[in-house]
């Protein structure tokens, strides 16, 4: 480990230099993004719109990155202080987990984002993006090596695997890069290939399907402001893709045609359940249950009928990805309960999924929103990509 990433301020002065170069170079990432885009036209709307990189999200590299700047180091906290009565002196202390390899597909802003997380909590990170970015993600990977070099810190700290799929398997398969922790951020495939092939721990960050609930005693105006902004952006993780409502619902023919409307001059395409398709007839039949599963990624969203809020959790930690779900709710009683009950790293009540986020959790840029419960769950920040070690000192005890 290079001494000069051993304190804060050194790793700061990288990210400033880093922030520096990224607001220099606006224009150049932009123009290498469109050559990225210009060669990925055959694939779908929402991979466009997590590919593309446009002024605002150049702005938003930077705003990560003075973000982070500004967040204690997490590295070197005391866990725990022991005088052991021999005289030895136990600490446990927060250490890198060490190299951590990102495998990620379309979005560039990830190669900033992922990167510098680690790089605030002391860890190397392997960086593998997808064809589509390749162009924009190895400028950024340039311009993160400006800023390390200019400081005299080594350049492997962030690198880029500018490789085909065989080698990329042949690396898991092999662990030639030595990565401590693999971060998958792809589909199923891509997870189940790296928990068969490599021994190599991982944090999942899945998929979202995200469900709302609409309780009885809701705000209605209020819960379809929830259900339409969760539908705000298509592309993310943290969209809202069902909505299950109580059938006790006052005025619940009216309520549902007012949603229904709203939904539909939003652009998206209504499916309902059997129930709710028997009362309204302009929403599409699902064709069975298995659509529960389904992260859409795409201008859909599914209604459906529940009697309780048992009834709700159940279908939720049934068929929800783990990421996230909402409560909407007037008994602050009854959402205390549905955020216990409800398996997913974060649940809200009376707020859109769209808050499923590091920067609105308060964690910085994160590498990953983690939907298993070890070794973390939610947003990973610098402060979650870290691990633990005991610092035993003494002067010849002997047990």
């Amino acid at each position: 480990m290079s001494v000069k990433i051993t304190s804060d301020m050194d790793k700061n002065q990288v990210l400033r230099d880093l922030a520096d170069l990224i607001r220099e170079n606006e224009s150049e990432i932009i123009r290498y993004n469109q050559r990225d885009m210009d060669a990925a036209k055959s694939i779908d709307d929402t991979l466009q719109d997590r590919l593309k990189v446009d002024a605002k999200k150049v702005q938003g590299m930077v705003s990560a990155v003075e973000n982070i700047i500004s967040m204690e180091d997490p590295v070197g906290k005391v866990l725990s202080h022991y005088q052991h009565p021999n005289g030895m002196v136990v600490e446990n202390r927060v250490v890198p987990m060490g190299k951590i390899l990102i495998i990620y597909e379309s979005r560039p802003d990830v190669t900033i984002e992922a990167a510098i997380t680690a790089f605030k909590a002391g860890n190397r990170i392997l960086l593998k993006g997808g064809k589509e970015a390749r162009r924009t993600n190895l400028f950024l990977v340039e311009l993160w090596h400006r800023a390390l070099d200019k400081n005299d810190v080594p350049t492997d700290w962030v690198t880029y695997l500018d490789m085909g799929r065989e080698e990329m398997q042949h690396l898991i398969k092999n662990n030639t890069h030595k990565a401590d922790i693999i971060i998958p951020r792809g589909g199923e495939g891509l997870i189940q290939f790296i928990r068969t092939h490599s021994s190599v721990p991982l944090i999942i960050s899945g998929r979202g399907n995200n469900f709302v609930y609409i309780h009885a005693d809701a705000d209605f105006d209020m819960a379809t402001q929830i259900i339409l902004n969760g539908k705000s952006r298509l592309s993310v993780c943290n969209a809202t893709d069902k909505v299950l409502i109580n059938a006790a619902m006052p005025d619940l023919d009216a309520r549902l045609q007012q949603l229904i409307d709203e939904l539909k001059e939003a652009g998206l395409t209504v499916l309902a359940d059997a129930r709710i398709a028997s009362l309204r007839k302009n929403v599409k039949l699902i064709e069975s249950d298995d659509i529960f599963y389904e992260e859409f990624l795409s201008p859909k969203i599914l209604l459906a009928l529940v009697d309780t809020p048992d009834e709700a959790i159940g279908m939720i930690n049934e068929y929800s990805g783990g990421h996230t779900a909402v409560i909407v709710s007037a008994d602050n009683e009854l959402a205390a309960k549905f955020q216990l009950e409800v398996d997913c790293a974060a649940v809200g009540h009376n707020v859109s999924s769209r808050f499923t986020d590091g920067g609105e959790f308060g964690v910085g840029a994160e590498i990953a929103i983690s939907t298993q419960k070890l070794h973390f769950r939610g947003p990973l920040g610098s402060s979650e990509l870290v691990t633990n070690k005991w610092f035993v000192n003494g002067n010849g005890q002997i047990r």
